[in-house]
């Protein structure tokens, strides 16, 4: 039987050091692959903690893919590997057709906060405190990567809350990542083929299509991008956001993690960009791990935004450079200037050090939770219930919705949008269209709904669907 110490464990939770003892066991082989587990009951009783401690410590191993289960037998050790696509152009975008021109009475798609949640108090009082105090550091012009204040605020937060080990001179910040993206593609040359998820976003494909370099889509499986199709497509440069796949939710395993980087460092000039967008909302278990924390060979670029988790207007975002190109970076590009203001940096870099963004975080995820909570609870407890599946509902600020209806995704979609609902199909997100693409899927962003009116939203919904 296994056993473990939880002696001088000082405040860390007790399933978080059991998490931890368990993987640093199966990182190092002393835990090989197809090993069986003790189970849960036992394994508690042994080490004696609740069952509970046990069954969160195997959640979160299963969520990043070191361990699975097989029902009825228990969980086993994952193995964990070292181990002609097509040039896509992106379908006619439904969702970007007059959408934000139209009034919707819900709106499944877009990113939104409520504004009664947006810390309007805490934003004004530190804003009013830098325009007073700060008046000769607002009028000057901020170095190229952005004021060190927030630089370092930010590599503060990196490593408290992602244990990411970063300088703060490895950090650009910029006005949104559309910006950012472009600096990389200039940074890293456009003679490079950059390799994008399928489905995906399809705006980074837009990205790079606007600015004249190839890119190839890349089927993404239950476990993330695919290794060997990828190696074949003759990508230099992969876009990935492994911890938190949009549209489908799927958490990239830790396996399928060391492939991918085994994969960047079979090659010169090769590299991946972690799109982390979304991690901070997980709803189950601690966040997980980035791909560029378990990076030793220099050759992953982290991307990550303050527009998801503060606000969409709030167009402060930033990269984390590996050494080799922020040396390169300050040689050929170091004469853009900062495309953030002073205002907003100093602002952000001191809502950031006093721990206000650490609590707008821990109250906005629990906010959230309620909301999908709510939302869930009442689709269960409706008439979708016998027809509707519920799928990837801890993966962030959306989960999938899989209807079994004998109507078209065309039609459900038309009926929807006469009754005022905004919602995309999972289908949409699709570049190849030649693959089997899955339909009767909707995606369910409920970053814009309030309690109260959930209830409303689900009967519109099911008269959608069982009415017309």
């Amino acid at each position: 039987m296994l056993t473990y110490s939880f002696a001088d464990i000082g405040s860390e939770s007790l399933y978080h050091h059991l998490y931890q003892c368990i993987k640093n066991d199966i990182l190092s082989g002393v835990l090989s692959a197809g090993m069986k587990l003790p189970s849960k009951r036992s394994f508690a009783k042994n080490l004696g903690v609740s069952n509970i401690t046990v069954e969160n410590a195997y959640a979160q191993l299963q969520a990043e893919g070191y361990i699975y289960s097989i029902a009825k037998k228990g969980f086993y050790v994952r193995e964990i590997s070292d181990l002609t696509i097509p040039i896509c152009v992106p379908h006619a975008d439904r969702l970007g057709q007059n959408a934000l021109h139209k009034q919707y009475v819900v709106d499944f798609v877009s990113n939104r906060i409520n504004p009664e949640q947006f810390p309007f108090s805490v934003w004004s009082k530190l804003l009013r405190e830098t325009l007073l105090n700060r008046h000769e550091e607002l009028l000057e012009m901020p170095p190229w990567g952005g004021i060190s204040e927030l630089r370092k605020a930010i590599g503060c937060q990196l490593k408290e809350f992602r244990n990411m080990d970063v300088s703060a001179k490895q950090i650009i910040v910029g006005a949104g990542t559309e910006y950012l993206y472009g600096l990389l593609i200039q940074l890293l040359g456009r003679d490079k083929i950059y390799a994008v998820e399928d489905p995906g976003y399809h705006k980074i494909a837009k990205i790079y299509e606007s600015n004249d370099v190839q890119y190839r889509c890349i089927p993404v499986g239950r476990n993330g991008m695919d290794v060997d199709l990828l190696e074949e497509s003759g990508s230099h440069v992969a876009h990935l956001s492994p911890s938190h796949h949009f549209p489908t939710g799927i958490v990239t395993p830790i396996g399928k993690r060391y492939e991918l980087l085994s994969w960047a460092t079979r090659r010169e000039g090769r590299y991946i960009i972690e799109d982390d967008y979304d991690s901070e909302f997980r709803l189950s278990g601690k966040p997980i791990p980035t791909l560029q924390g378990i990076d030793r060979s220099e050759r992953v670029i982290y991307m990550n935004t303050f527009t998801k988790s503060l606000a969409s207007t709030i167009r402060i975002s930033y990269m984390v450079l590996p050494q080799h190109l922020l040396q390169e970076f300050e040689k050929r590009l170091s004469f853009y200037s900062c495309t953030v203001s002073n205002f907003e940096q100093y602002t952000l870099a001191r809502f950031i050090e006093e721990g206000y963004f650490e609590k707008h975080i821990n109250r906005m995820r629990t906010y959230y939770r309620r909301i999908r909570d709510e939302l869930v609870d009442a689709i269960k407890g409706s008439s979708l219930a016998s027809c509707c599946k519920i799928m990837e509902e801890d993966a962030g600020l959306h989960f999938l919705l899989r209807i079994d209806s004998g109507l078209s995704d065309e039609e459900l979609l038309q009926r929807m949008e006469r009754a005022g609902i905004r919602i995309s199909g999972l289908s949409e997100y699709y570049y190849d269209r030649t693959q089997e693409v899955p339909t009767h899927t909707f995606i369910i962003n409920y970053s814009g709904l309030s309690t109260g009116k959930i209830s409303d939203v689900v009967k519109m919904f099911t008269k959608c669907i069982f009415v017309g």
